[in-house]
């Protein structure tokens, strides 16, 4: 069994009087609501981020949930769309979940952040990297925590790849979603600190299925890399559109340039990308095997975005440690809040050692030594580097 299955077991078998308390019906369930694109253009990351959250809970209350209380999900599909995404939260917080995992896209989650706020309902966003998921609010007072490598560590760790590669003239491609607004702010900001201003900016709306012009005007600035910062099919149109113009530079990124509209839309003109990454999906300790043998045995297929899967893996069982830390079984928003700044046990989770995760003054688990650049090779995205994969055998815990 595994050590975190374990742990929950122990604390599950501490309360039996909870079941005889609740009759023959049952235990009251604890209910979790969940929110992402489920369907739509963004399924493709938001599927694996809630199987992976759906493997957890599983787990979980086969050893008993909380207090001999398990987790009853409560799934809203926003369909990457702002409004929806919004109207979700709203339906969740009308069901009285006790707190909520989710959001992929960074346009929607801004779209919804002022409910959780201002209800005291914790959210914890596995996927969505814009900066501003979790700086909006003055982090002692935020409801809001993270499980994801923030756009303000991902830009600055590529940028430094970049320079070390000897690129110096980079072009920016970046969507108009808030996503790519963010993410654009970001890299701007990077390399303005290394001293660098791009040579080229192009910014396009989801959906553009041709950017030859764009392309062209960038190679004609001198561009000797591009940096593309949008969350759907447009990274292949890019990719495409180098190769149909014969214009060899290598395309970096985020960490959508792991997604699979990216991968089997661009096939070998995706080659070489790089990529940011928490999480490369390789057996490299017991815990990641476990993980990638427990999602493939459960969905028959591996997880088509892997950090997805296993952030969103993560954040539940952070989630429910949480919970542990409640004592009287008083499943309040700031009750919640306080143990997840604090008073949680050390988590032995897939990314990490989760040993005081969040804190009042900063609400991002993941900090920048935490981030791996990723390659494209052979469809897949696999360690650029082989000193990283000989790091990755140690976990970087939270610096």
């Amino acid at each position: 069994m595994r050590r975190a299955a374990v742990a929950l077991a122990v604390v599950a078998l501490a309360a039996p009087w909870l079941a005889q308390a609740q009759g023959t019906q049952g235990p009251t369930p604890v209910r979790v609501g969940v929110v992402g694109p489920f369907t739509g253009p963004s399924a493709d990351f938001g599927v694996p981020m809630l199987n992976g959250i759906k493997l957890a809970v599983d787990e979980i209350n086969a050893v008993g949930g909380y207090m001999g209380r398990p987790l009853e999900l409560i799934v809203k599909d926003d369909m990457a769309d702002p409004a929806r995404g919004r109207q979700a939260a709203q339906e969740l917080l009308s069901e009285k979940v006790s707190a909520v995992l989710g959001f992929c896209n960074t346009g929607v989650a801004l779209k919804a952040l002022d409910l959780f706020q201002q209800s005291k309902t914790p959210l914890i966003v596995p996927c969505a990297t814009g900066t501003a998921v979790t700086s909006t609010y003055p982090a002692p007072e935020s409801y809001i925590f993270r499980v994801q490598g923030r756009d303000a560590l991902q830009a600055p760790l590529m940028v430094e790849e970049i320079i070390k590669r000897g690129w110096d003239k980079v072009a920016i491609f970046a969507d108009t979603t808030g996503y790519g607004e963010g993410g654009y702010k970001d890299v701007v900001d990077a390399l303005a600190a290394k001293n660098l201003k791009p040579v080229h900016v192009s910014r396009f709306p989801l959906g553009v299925k041709d950017l030859t012009a764009e392309l062209a005007a960038a190679r004609n600035a001198g561009a000797n890399v591009i940096y593309s910062y949008t969350v759907g099919p447009e990274n292949a149109v890019i990719a495409n559109g180098k190769k149909a113009m014969g214009w060899k530079v290598t395309q970096v990124g985020p960490w959508t340039l792991s997604f699979p509209f990216f991968l089997d839309g661009a096939k070998d003109a995706a080659e070489g990308a790089l990529t940011v990454q928490t999480f490369i999906a390789e057996p490299s300790n017991e815990r990641r095997a476990s993980f990638l043998s427990g999602y493939t045995r459960k969905y028959q297929r591996k997880p088509a975005v892997p950090m997805a899967a296993a952030n969103a893996y993560d954040a539940t069982y952070l989630l429910m440690y949480s919970f542990l830390g409640i004592r009287d079984g008083n499943l309040t928003g700031p009750a919640i809040k306080d143990s997840l700044e604090g008073k949680m046990k050390p988590y032995y989770g897939v990314l990490t050692t989760y040993d005081r995760p969040f804190s009042a003054a900063d609400k991002d688990a993941i900090t920048r030594n935490m981030l791996i650049v990723g390659m494209v090779k052979n469809g897949a995205v696999t360690f650029a580097y082989p000193e990283d994969a000989k790091r990755n055998l140690i976990v970087q815990r939270k610096q």
